[in-house]
């Protein structure tokens, strides 16, 4: 377009593009996508390495959630094909129907969704002697090839693929601007560990070993990212019978981490790790209680700290020939309100501890949904590559 200035035509202003820059980092990851259609010089910039640090940083203030869920209709267990991307306020205000309007299931595979960071979600799919992943970016559409396959007969797994479990975690390493998966490789003939990384865009690379170590038993399939290190709930010689296998994504080395210092109670579901308001917690579904614990400073074993502990009595749940699990997805910035998951009865439900209230949501039951647990997400434009 041209403006016609004293008769004569001249070329329309165009802005510089740092202040491009600056106005698009302001604008939902859906209208940006749309602009990638104006220009070549706007599909170039869209995905510019300076807009896409930047429109992060202000996104990361907005944050979403994935919910992540098993399908009871598929085969294959250890699956979660079912990912629903929401907000936290359309979650706490109407569960359901956000669930299903934000659900994507992907048909072909039962993908494994690994878990999510800074936009990118990492998805694993295995066959009887290997495994890989793929990166996937819900807000762009794009996603990745398939990482370069880890087979499960090298080394110490000539054992057969039926005695190797396998644990999984994702994770950013800002140190080198690099995302990472880590795989557990756990073998019960020959009580042989083998933990391997893979940096995401490396296509060339096998998986690295960093670590083979002596067996132990590993109480979650999925490790939770929090403060640059990937976390497992194992069990361990210690007072309550629990310990925090942490791989630190930076020097790729691997510690032990006390859980909390709490009495011993013999759980009734296995214990779990999640993330709430960016630290790790650690949660019990005990005899007749549900108690949630919170590390304030990561690696300060003495900041674990008990944020909630409420009776199934109180949430109106009984345990079904003894069993009961619940999932803590979401607590508010003042740790007054929690939003929960019942597995038994696949129902939210949201707990008000300071006024003493509780109310049940809605149900994620509909579409063969079961099991729900939680992982933070921002829409956003890093590339999967």
């Amino acid at each position: 377009m041209a403006m016609v200035v004293g008769g004569l035509p001249r070329a329309a202003p165009v802005l510089a593009e740092d202040l491009s820059v600056e106005i698009l980092s302001w604008l939902p990851v859906k209208v940006l996508i749309r602009f990638k259609c104006v220009s070549k010089t706007w599909n170039s910039l869209i995905f510019h390495p300076m807009l896409v640090k930047l429109h992060l940083e202000r996104s990361s203030k907005n944050t979403h959630t994935l919910l992540k869920f098993i399908d009871i209709k598929c085969e294959n267990y250890y699956a979660y094909p079912w990912g629903a991307f929401c907000s936290i306020r359309s979650l706490l205000e109407n569960p359901s129907s956000t669930i299903d309007d934000g659900c994507h299931y992907f048909k072909k595979d039962c993908y494994f969704y690994v878990g999510s960071c800074n936009g990118l979600v990492c998805l694993h799919d295995y066959s009887s002697d290997e495994q890989w992943v793929r990166f996937w970016n819900p807000a762009t559409r794009i996603m990745s090839e398939d990482s370069p396959h880890l087979r499960l007969h090298s080394g110490c797994y000539n054992a057969g693929p039926n005695s190797v479990e396998w644990f999984l975690g994702f994770g950013y390493d800002d140190w080198s601007d690099t995302y990472k998966v880590v795989v557990i490789l756990s073998n019960t003939k020959t009580h042989e560990m083998e933990v391997s990384v893979h940096c995401m865009g490396d296509t060339d690379t096998c998986w690295r070993n960093i670590l083979t170590c002596p067996w132990f038993l590993i109480l979650g399939q999925v490790g939770r990212f929090v403060s640059g290190s990937i976390n497992w709930i194992t069990c361990g010689s210690t007072v309550n019978g629990f310990l925090v296998f942490s791989c630190d994504l930076k020097n790729e080395t691997c510690r032990y981490l006390s859980a909390p210092d709490a009495p011993f109670e013999i759980p009734i579901a296995l214990p779990s790790l999640g993330v709430l308001k960016g630290c790790l917690c650690a949660s019990f579904n005990q005899k007749s209680h549900f108690v949630v614990w919170i590390m304030r400073e990561f690696g300060v074993e003495t900041s674990w700290t008990q944020l909630l502990n409420v009776s199934y009595q109180h949430l109106q749940l009984n345990p079904i020939h003894g069993y009961i699990n619940i999932t803590i997805l979401y607590v508010s910035e003042d740790e007054d309100v929690f939003f929960l998951a019942s597995h038994q009865d696949a129902e939210f439900i949201l707990y008000d501890q300071r006024n003493n209230r509780i109310s049940r949501t809605g149900d994620f039951n509909n579409c063969h949904k079961s099991s729900a647990s939680s992982y933070d997400y921002v829409p956003s434009l890093v590339l999967p590559y």
